[in-house]
């Protein structure tokens, strides 16, 4: 398996790996730290990445090479044409389409281009929900299995039950956890503060916007009432999400990479029986209201989202019935689609 970014805070491939092992797997798994390279971003940094994993891959001959995400598929893709073997390919996002790059048209062309030619080739393509998987079937005539973000496990310990650890504290906690980036809504919630006197924020996790955000807290008022921990191990983070009164999960409708997001963080804070506050976008919005473990905002910006916090906590957790929710969102049912996708790929390879 591989992909880009710090295998140690992505839950995804974490539990995609562990699921398989499981199964009877043998996984290793390539991060960012597997995979070290003199550039940190940019297109030096995808190519040199790229061209060490396609050597890495063809010395190590894997039966099957597992890509996660566009980022990593020009290695895997070259590595199993030149071994043979089974290429499979998850999709956490529609890479093209993330803000980042979205004024980047040269940038868009080169990763559309890699989708168009690459993702056809694959033995088999999954992704996080059916929005991006009807996006590609229409775009390029794939068919991708759909693995839902989903850390429950009605057998698994309750997070809530770690909410002894919750601070000591008058205020209501809203907390935001994930990547610090472009369109993550990390400064309306900042700035919604101005109308939520009573509420702290807490902001777990770093990303290319987190010195900026600091900078752009300490300079409001209520400074006082906003923290950064940054980066967490996945086990503090559970902890933390336990003592939260209200999960903050806002993107900007920046592309359609977030138009269609899923984030891991809805299934955190339903395991943690937290409520919470999401952007009116189809996927995230659809799982809210589905099941009723929330508010969506109105609309964007900071008064939004200080509204329908204020709606979250003038109801009450106990407002919020999380059973079903639970018994839906359950990684031992959808994992069941993750092994047979590797047993299916198995039966046709020669071992």
């Amino acid at each position: 398996m591989a992909v880009t970014n710090d295998i140690v805070t992505d839950r995804r491939v974490q539990r995609h790996a562990d699921t398989l092992r499981e199964a009877g797997y043998e996984v290793t798994v390539v991060g960012r730290r597997e995979m070290p390279t003199k550039h940190s971003r940019g297109w030096r940094f995808y190519a040199e990445y790229n061209i060490g994993l396609q050597a890495l891959l063809r010395r190590e001959r894997p039966d099957i090479i597992w890509a996660n995400d566009t980022d990593t598929l020009p290695g895997c893709w070259w590595a199993a044409r030149r071994l043979r073997c089974k290429l499979a390919m998850d999709a956490h996002e529609l890479f093209p389409e993330v803000p980042e790059i979205q004024h980047k048209p040269l940038v868009k062309w080169v990763w559309r281009t890699t989708e168009r030619w690459m993702m056809p080739q694959c033995d088999t393509l999954l992704t996080v929900c059916t929005s991006i998987a009807d996006y590609y079937k229409e775009r390029y005539s794939v068919m991708m299995a759909v693995v839902r973000n989903l850390p429950i496990s009605e057998s698994g310990e309750r997070s809530s039950e770690l909410a002894d650890a919750a601070k000591n504290s008058e205020l209501k906690t809203l907390l935001y956890q994930g990547h610090v980036n472009l369109g993550r809504g990390v400064d309306w919630a900042i700035d919604a503060l101005e109308w939520l006197e009573d509420c702290q924020l807490v902001v777990a996790g770093d990303g290319d916007l987190l010195e900026e955000m600091m900078a752009y807290a300490a300079a409001k008022p209520w400074a006082s009432r906003v923290t950064f921990l940054g980066r967490l191990m996945p086990n503090k983070l559970q902890a933390l999400t336990a003592t939260a009164d209200v999960g903050l999960v806002m993107l900007e409708d920046k592309g359609l990479s977030y138009h269609y997001a899923l984030p891991n963080r809805i299934g955190d804070f339903v395991a943690a029986c937290v409520p919470m506050v999401v952007s009116d976008l189809p996927e995230m919005a659809a799982v809210v209201k589905r099941y009723s473990i929330g508010e969506v905002m109105l609309g964007p910006g900071a008064r939004a989202l200080a509204d329908s916090v204020k709606k979250v906590l003038a109801q009450g957790k106990e407002h919020y019935n999380f059973d079903l929710a639970r018994r839906d969102m359950d990684w031992n049912k959808e994992k069941e689609i993750l092994i047979k996708t590797a047993n299916d790929l198995c039966s046709t390879t020669s071992f």
